[in-house]
């Protein structure tokens, strides 16, 4: 069970409050950020860790705990701001992000962040990770369940179709994927770099169960992952995301791949996410 359980309205207010903490913990970062996913992901994460996961930091060693992988390691900033929120990590971490010897470096790491549950960075290595894990889970009777989130531009990666392939297999019920759809990657559009639509027949073709969802609507990401029941099938949420949700001037632009907000942007973004 969640510790938090929190309602709607409370989930999108605490989704803005991490929206702050992004742009602030990129702003001060001496080595950038990843601002754009940073943002796109806020609403699953969001709820994953405030209302979905079985998983707190009272919890982090246990062998029943929900497992949470950030497969799209470079979106590793947004990460952090929610482990503070959800208490992983001392708030006064963030302001560390990417300095020398900090516990916050730019991709994530097990043994420097508490919370972390797998080092990610190459792309395409979480989810053939949470398959194992979710295999385990399944060998061993556990009730563990597995939550992965990719990038779509990370689905370029053979390894993940690999991994679909097993989890169909072995009926992995326990594993949840879900795709942050934002259709932009590094260098541009994902159509234009390499088209991996139609995601939903693909994940299908595949032997998945597969839905989708309004990534950026809270309601609809609770209901979606609230709706998902074992049935011998993996389960995939292809969410429909923006990049650099939330801020006018940041959502939709490819440049913010990796760039950060400076002077004037900074309170001008803090000032789109003031609460209601």
């Amino acid at each position: 069970m969640n510790p938090f359980s929190l309602s709607i309205a409370e989930l999108e207010t605490r989704a803005r409050s991490i929206r702050r903490r992004i742009i602030v913990l990129n702003a001060e970062s001496p080595a950038g950020g990843h601002t754009g996913a940073d943002l796109s992901q806020v609403e699953l994460l969001t709820a994953l860790y405030f209302r979905i996961l079985n998983c707190s930091p009272q919890l982090k060693d246990s062998d029943e705990r929900d497992i949470y992988i950030q497969s799209k390691g470079h979106a590793v900033g947004g990460y952090y701001c929610v482990l503070a929120e959800a208490g992983f990590i001392p708030v006064e971490w963030l302001s560390t992000y990417q300095h020398a010897d900090s516990h916050l470096p730019g991709h994530p790491v097990k043994h420097k962040t508490p919370g972390i549950e797998l080092n990610t960075g190459a792309l395409g290595h979480g989810l053939p990770v949470a398959v194992g894990i979710a295999l385990a889970a399944k060998r061993s009777n556990s009730k563990r369940r597995v939550f992965v989130v990719t990038g779509d531009g990370e689905l370029a990666e053979g390894s993940n179709w690999e991994a679909a392939l097993v989890a169909a297999h072995y009926q992995l019920d326990n594993l949840f994927i879900i795709n942050d759809k934002n259709n932009l990657q590094l260098a541009g559009s994902t159509k234009e770099i390499l088209n991996t639509d139609p995601l939903d027949e693909k994940w299908k073709a595949f032997g998945l169960e597969v839905t989708a969802c309004n990534g950026n609507d809270m309601a609809d990401v609770v209901a979606t992952l609230e709706g998902l029941q074992p049935g011998g099938k993996p389960h995939v949420v292809i969410a429909h995301t923006t990049k650099g949700a939330g801020i006018s001037f940041i959502q939709g632009r490819p440049e913010w791949h990796h760039r950060v907000p400076k002077g004037e942007e900074i309170e001008l973004a803090l000032e789109e996410l003031k609460d209601e």
